[in-house]
């Protein structure tokens, strides 16, 4: 508070009770818009109300324990309202701290959803919205658009694994669409300048088929790290993403470049472009016999070998995703019978999703689980 303010505070408190002071003291602050120390005069005044000291407004352990829910619900509120008054005024950051302080999430989630694309923000936005998850797709927008497509990539490796599938799939739409865009104005560019008649607006496909010259001498036209990343986040889409179609797209002009850069992935993507075109012609249903057999091919007779898990699990997902449940279920009880929990994968939840209590009692009688076993008998009787 500025000089005047002092000495406008303390002459009105000359001639008013402790009460009418606090209250003045709250209208200066919420006229200047001071609204952290406006929400400890809130508080403040609740205190004087229950006979508390006031030198530490937001101090909770001096509140009797018969006042303390009342005085929660209480810090709550105005938390509730200086947050909204902060909102109201843009401050998205400093108004996180009271909706995280009382676990509502959701109106900041809400705001930062609502700036306009190309919206300037801090720093410390793009950290609430992206990596601490309240807007995690807004998020990502908002760093892609300060920080480029590398930084990008490297942001949503640390977080991928922790988001939920939908939001996956939201960030996974993000960087296809920006990669796909990249690439294929890149590649219309590189064919308009050997061949400036071509007709513009084709898709990546149209461009690239028939066109080798394009891929000679070990050429590519986008960073090729990128391009693996984003094929890779391309398996969260969901079956309906336009994405999808796009995901593919860029699968198969990675398939085109030199071997040197069509680096190597994890089972069953160890032929990273190839096993990609395969996953996402399947979920498109594009010879989707041909790429479940493909996926099949690649399961070994071991079944404590790491890499037949990853493939089962890739295979299990796929399979489920096409709501073809039993056969998923027979390799999930095969494979991943001691695994699944290792994958995110609930062998139990999936056995009584599909009504399957059968395949649910063998798998509790292999894992010597007799409570699980009497679960299945007792549920397949119902």
């Amino acid at each position: 508070m500025n000089e005047p303010n002092f000495d406008d505070l303390q002459s009105f408190h000359r001639d008013h009770d402790a009460r009418a002071t606090i209250e003045h003291l709250i209208s200066i602050l919420r006229e200047q818009k001071r609204y952290h120390p406006l929400f400890d005069a809130l508080l403040m005044k609740r205190r004087l109300e229950m006979g508390l000291a006031l030198s530490r407004p937001t101090a909770l352990k001096d509140v009797p324990e018969a006042n303390r829910d009342e005085f929660e619900r209480y810090y709550m509120d105005q938390a509730r309202d200086v947050g909204g008054l902060l909102l109201a005024d843009g401050q998205i950051a400093p108004a996180w701290n009271y909706f995280r302080a009382i676990g509502e999430p959701e109106r900041i989630a809400k705001a930062i959803n609502d700036l306009p694309e190309g919206a300037s923000v801090g720093e410390d936005v793009v950290e609430i919205a992206l990596f601490q998850g309240v807007a995690p797709i807004k998020g990502l927008r908002l760093f892609l658009a300060s920080h480029g497509t590398c930084s990008t990539i490297t942001a949503l490796d640390q977080q991928f694994l922790q988001m939920s599938a939908d939001v996956r799939a939201g960030c996974a739409r993000v960087l296809v669409r920006k990669l796909f865009d990249d690439v294929r104005d890149n590649v219309q560019h590189d064919v308009l300048r050997r061949a400036p008649l071509t007709p513009t607006g084709q898709s990546l496909r149209d461009l690239i088929a028939g066109r080798e010259a394009l891929f000679a001498d070990d050429s590519y036209h986008i960073d090729v790290s990128h391009l693996n990343s984003v094929v890779r986040f391309g398996r969260a889409l969901e079956t309906q993403d336009v994405e999808l179609d796009l995901a593919l797209q860029l699968a198969q002009y990675g398939s085109r470049l030199a071997p040197q850069y069509q680096y190597a992935g994890n089972p069953p993507f160890d032929e990273f472009y190839p096993a990609h075109i395969h996953y996402f012609q399947v979920l498109l249903g594009q010879d989707r016999e041909q790429g479940l057999s493909y996926f099949r091919k690649k399961l070994g007779d071991d079944l404590a070998d790491t890499d037949n898990q990853l493939t089962a699990y890739v295979l299990v997902d796929l399979l489920q995703r096409l709501d073809r449940r039993d056969e998923a279920l027979e390799i999930a009880c095969k494979y991943l019978a001691q695994s699944g929990e290792e994958f995110g994968l609930s062998l139990p939840d999936l056995c009584t999703q599909a009504g399957r209590f059968d395949l649910l009692a063998r798998l509790a009688r292999d894992r010597g689980d007799l409570v699980g076993f009497a679960a299945a008998l007792l549920s397949k009787g119902q």
